[in-house]
This record gives C-alpha cells, structure tokens and sequence, in this order.
C-alpha cells in the first residue's frame, strides 16, 4: 500500500516545494508580473483608448511622442501606443494558442508511443524525426500556404510544426518512469497500460512539460513576428510587433521611434517569459525537492 501511494505524495510534494521555490525566485516573480501587466493591457486598454489601432489621421504622420499620442504615430497617421497594445494581444493569442495545439498533437503521440513501445513506438518516432528535420519557418510558410492567411490558420501552422519538441519529451519522461515502484504496483493491482498512462505516468510527466510550454512562448512569439516582418504573418489591419517594425524600418531615420518600441516590446515579452521558464525548471527540478 506504501509502494501504491508513491505517485500521490510526491505530487503534493513537488507542486508545493515548487510554489514555493518559485515565489523565491524574483526574476521569474518580475517576468510573471511584466506577463501579467501586458496581458491586462492587452485586454483593458482599448476600451479606454480613444484611438482604433486601424483608424488613420494624415495630418498626424510620423509624430514623435507626446501628449496628444503617447508614443507618437505611424505613417498613416495611427496611434502607435494602441496598435502596440493591439498588437500584444496578438502575440500573446499566438504564444498560447500554439502551444494548446502543441499539446494536443505532442503529449497524445509522446504517451503512446512511449506506452506502446515496439514496432508502435519506432514508426511513430520515425515520423516525428522526419517532421523534425524539416527547418520550422520553411515549413510553416509551406503549412501557411496550403491553410490560408488568416490569424487563425497561423496559430494552427505554428502549432502543427512545433509539437514533435513535447512528443519526444513526454515519450523521454514516460520511457522512464515506466521502471519505477509506482508503475510496477499499480500493474500488480490490476491497472491496464492505458489506465496507467493516463493516472500515473502523464501527470509525473507534466513539470517538464510545462517548463518546455513555457520556454516555446516566447519562440513562437518571434515566429509569428518574423513571419509579419516578411508579410506572410498577420496580414493588415490587424496590428502585429513585427508588421510594425517592417513598416518602421521604412523610416527608421526619420522616427526611429516606429522600430524602437515593437523592438523593445518583443524583448520584453520573450525575456519576462525566459525569466518564468527558468523560475519553473529550478522550481520543478526533482533535486532540489526536499
């Protein structure tokens, strides 16, 4: 019964130690915050703003910042400051979006692969190195070009590319705790492969999932910015960081300030979400666990 009982309290264990240890950590407490803080504004600020990002005022080309517009305008006219704030909730739909399709194909093909084992498991890892071995923006422009332009059809060709990462790691993770005392005893008690895939080995599997999760944010956050500074990414009016910097980079001398603030945004936002990933590992590492 002490054998059976092993997967429940390292459970309890790990998440609180975890909790803990991270609330500790002030980098990934800044990142979090710095998440959090982008987040709200990308959800709160344009009821409040009395600019729409794709509205356009000729007469107010290529300010610099001021009263009037907070972080100047575009060359349309266009209120920086709110297609910026727009365009965090498109990086942010992108990065979370892409990684729940990551999970939806990834985690499923990892556990039965690694549960299966066998002829099962050497086809379905040959097909994952082959998805592998393909570069991911080509890829993706290749997906892209078959679904479609829109917004949608680019969190789905992200995500479709970017799953084989969390398929091997859960396969890793399975692979291995399929030897310890708490598999073999629920086994003994009757437990079938699928029933102890799905109650033992998927759950002791998810700390690293989750710091892999938070880790390939900030990745496919770049990716969709560098697919919109080539202009296959989102496509206009739709505000995106890295479409801003494309068409700031148009007038960089004359307002740097069109390349400056997306550039820094970008930074931020992958930098807050390193700073959480690393926060999670240290946090979810079994040797630090008392």
């Amino acid at each position: 019964m002490t054998i059976a009982t092993e997967s429940a309290r390292p459970h309890h264990t790990l998440w609180g130690d975890a909790w803990i240890r991270l609330r500790r950590n002030r980098l990934a407490v800044a990142g979090a915050i710095i998440i959090l803080i982008i987040a709200l504004a990308a959800i709160i600020y344009p009821f409040f703003s009395k600019y729409d990002f794709a509205s356009q005022d000729l007469n107010a080309i290529l300010q610099g910042p001021s009263s009037a517009h907070l972080l100047g305008t575009d060359e349309l006219g266009r209120d920086v400051l709110t297609r910026l704030v727009s365009g965090a909730r498109t990086s942010l739909m992108v990065g979370v979006f892409t990684q729940i399709i990551v999970l939806g194909i990834g985690m499923p093909i990892g556990a039965i692969s690694a549960a299966a084992g066998g002829w099962v498991d050497n086809i379905m890892m040959r097909f994952v190195d082959v998805i592998y071995a393909f570069p991911d923006i080509l890829l993706i422009i290749l997906v892209r070009s078959i679904l479609g332009g829109s917004i949608y059809m680019i969190f789905l060709a992200i995500g479709l590319v970017n799953w084989v990462g969390i398929a091997r790691l859960v396969r890793g993770q399975i692979l291995s705790l399929k030897q310890r005392d708490f598999v073999t005893a629920a086994r003994v008690f009757g437990g079938s492969g699928g029933y102890t895939t799905m109650r033992h080995l998927l759950p002791n599997s998810l700390g690293p999932v989750i710091v892999s999760v938070t880790f390939n944010i900030p990745r496919a956050i770049f990716t969709e910015a560098a697919l919109s500074y080539i202009g296959i990414g989102v496509q206009p009016p739709t505000p995106s960081w890295g479409a801003m910097i494309r068409d700031g980079y148009n007038v960089i001398f004359a307002a740097p300030h069109l390349v400056l603030f997306p550039a820094i945004a970008i930074g931020l936002l992958m930098l807050s979400f390193t700073f959480l990933g690393d926060g999670l590992r240290d946090a979810l590492d079994p040797r630090l666990r008392r």
